[in-house]
Parts: C-alpha cells; structure tokens; sequence
C-alpha cells in the first residue's frame, strides 16, 4: 500500500522537482543515519508527502547539506531535513515494519518476514518514542485482517481503518489544523487502500488472496464506478487541504493531491484497456 503518492513530473517545473527531491533525499539521509542500510530500505514518497506537508505547513528551521549516495554516487545533491523529516522516519519505519507483517500473513513472502525481522529492533525505538500512534496502527492493522478473515466487502469500512492510520500519521500535533490533517490522511489514506486493491484485483483472483473488489471487478461499470470512488476520496482530501494556510511549497503540493496520484491508476487503466482490445 505504497508508492502512490508521486509527483507528476512533466507537469512540474524544473525547480520545483529539484525542491522536492530533496526532501526525499533529506528523508532517506535520516532513515539510514537513524536505522541504518535497513531502515533505508523503507524509502518511500508516501512519507516525503507527509515531511513536504508539514513543512509546509509549520515552515521550522531547515538544514540543507550535499551529499553522494548508491543512487548518486557521481556528484553531490542537496538534501533537506528538519524535525518533520525525523518523524516522518520514525512512520515510514512503523507503517514499513506494518506492512511487511501484512506481506508475510497475506502470500507468505519470505523477503518481507526477514524484513520485519531486521526492523524489529529499530520498530521498538520508534513505538516506545510514539506508544499511542503505535497502538492505533497496531490496532487498525488487526481490524484490516479481520475484514480479511472475513471476506468484507464493504470498501468504505476496510479503507476506513487504513484512512484512520494515515489520519494519525498525518496528526502530527494538536493543534488548530489538527482536524485538516486528520481528514487530509483519512481520506488519503482511503484512497491508497482502494488504489492498492484495484491494482492488485485481477492477480489476487488468480492466487486466492483477498481483495475488497473481488465480487465486483468482472462488472462492465468497474472501472468507472472504481474512478468515481477514487475521484471522492481525493476530492474530500483536497479540499481539506485547501483550508490550510500553505503558501511555500503550495503548488508541489497541488502537483501531487491534484494529478501525481492519479499516474498509477492511468497506468492500470491502460493497461487493463489493452487487454480488453487484444
């Protein structure tokens, strides 16, 4: 349930694109100086969403350093980190440690068990520096695989508990944009959920895993009932953040919430197009 949350990059300006990538470069020096080459692993742009928005948003003090890396290893570029790149480590690492879980109960992946083995030690830091967001996404995870155990298809109730997930994540404080954030995330995260199952549909009826769509997705009206309950999720998400008073960094945001996260489900739509016309 990762990698949705992307910029669209032809429709970015260059400078923009620069910004934004180093905020994920900032948010992958702390996973490994933190966690290390395993807590590296966990990357994603999810998280660097959360860290741009919460920049954005609280605009803290922000270090800027030059650095080589296994993906740049031929010259330096910028990464950026503040303290909303540290707690945006900190939920990578739990959501990361979460889902390898997930991986292993739903198609016994070896990779992802070894995974969460090696996590293991850096999760307790993090759960015991954050005990009550730990709780919750423990706690929404097992109401996940009930729905699971129990074949639930009801999508708003199983994209529910993961939206309430992403809702913490995002409820960085309480504040007076606390409840913005939480129906940014929550509505977020309902999108990612059913993004996740609506590409994974077709491949979780031939292995007999689970899959919210599964009664469904055979239907002539899938695809477009599926993009109008996508449409909804990010429609309420958007305009939730539009009441926050973000001006630095307002359009990178917009790129992504607006049309970034649309890319994977243009490419599942094609893809699915193409084997129709075969």
């Amino acid at each position: 349930m990762f990698g949705y949350i992307i910029v669209n990059k032809p429709e970015m300006k260059f400078k923009e694109f620069d910004l934004y990538q180093s905020y994920y470069c900032g948010l992958c020096k702390v996973l490994k100086d933190s966690y290390g080459r395993a807590g590296q692993l966990t990357l994603s742009y999810d998280m660097t969403f959360v860290v741009l928005l919460l920049t954005s948003l609280y605009e803290p003090d922000t270090v800027m350093s030059y650095r080589k890396c296994i993906a740049h290893p031929l010259e330096k570029h910028p990464a950026r980190v503040n303290v909303y790149t540290r707690y945006g480590a900190d939920m990578n690492l739990l959501l990361s440690y979460y889902k390898c879980l997930d991986d292993w109960e739903d198609e016994r992946k070896f990779s992802r068990k070894a995974m969460a083995v090696s996590l293991q030690k850096r999760f307790r830091k993090v759960a015991e520096a954050y005990p009550e967001k730990e709780c919750l996404i423990r706690e929404k995870m097992e109401q996940i695989h009930g729905c699971e155990k129990a074949q639930c298809a009801n999508l708003d109730e199983v994209s529910g508990y993961f939206g309430e997930i992403m809702a913490e994540v995002f409820a960085y404080r309480q504040d007076e944009w606390e409840m913005d954030l939480r129906r940014m995330g929550f509505f977020l995260g309902k999108f990612i959920y059913l993004m996740d199952a609506y590409e994974d549909v077709e491949k979780d009826a031939r292995s007999g895993n689970y899959n919210v769509f599964l009664h469904e997705y055979q239907e002539a009206d899938f695809g477009q009932r599926t993009e109008n309950i996508l449409g909804m999720m990010m429609a309420e998400c958007s305009r939730a953040f539009e009441r926050l008073p973000i001006v630095e960094n307002a359009e990178i945001l917009r790129n992504i919430l607006y049309s970034g996260v649309w890319s994977r489900y243009e490419l599942v739509k094609r893809r699915r197009e193409g084997k129709e016309h075969v």
